[in-house]
């Protein structure tokens, strides 16, 4: 979690909508409905949803790991925005994932939390999960670098 001294100082500088019109107006059109939905913003907390499509399959009617390493860093990527701003050229520097158990082909959400935020750099825990948030799908650390 982001410590006492750190999470005093943090706020948020876009809203839900704001953080939503920034991903759409960020990625292409073509590839934004596989990314996810934000679907809730909290002070160091984002959450996203997304809702799989055949195109997302791998066999064994699961969803596959690039999906869900994609989903990973768009949440990474909309938590932090949402407490830096929006600033597209933001970067992921690094991305390490546990995948925990194989995804069911049905909504997956995606728990964004800051784990640091500094003026060049950025870590954030993503989790993911389906049906229950105790039972993880997998478990990613992601680290950017801020313009």
């Amino acid at each position: 979690m982001v410590t006492e001294s750190h999470s005093a100082s943090l706020r948020l500088h876009l809203s839900q909508a704001q953080v939503s019109t920034f991903l759409d107006e960020a990625f292409p059109t073509s590839a934004r409905a596989n990314l996810g939905e934000v679907v809730s913003l909290d002070l160091n907390h984002l959450r996203m949803r997304l809702e799989p499509d055949h195109s997302m399959m791998r066999p064994g009617d699961l969803v596959s790991g690039p999906t869900l390493m994609g989903l990973v860093d768009v949440a990474a990527y909309a938590v932090i925005a949402a407490h830096h701003g929006a600033e597209a050229m933001a970067v992921t520097n690094s991305l390490s994932i546990a995948f925990l158990r194989g995804c069911e082909f049905k909504t997956v959400f995606a728990d964004a939390r800051l784990l640091k935020l500094g003026r060049r750099l950025a870590t954030v825990d993503v989790r993911l999960w389906q049906d229950n948030e105790e039972r993880l799908i997998a478990q990613s650390t992601v680290g950017y670098a801020l313009p």
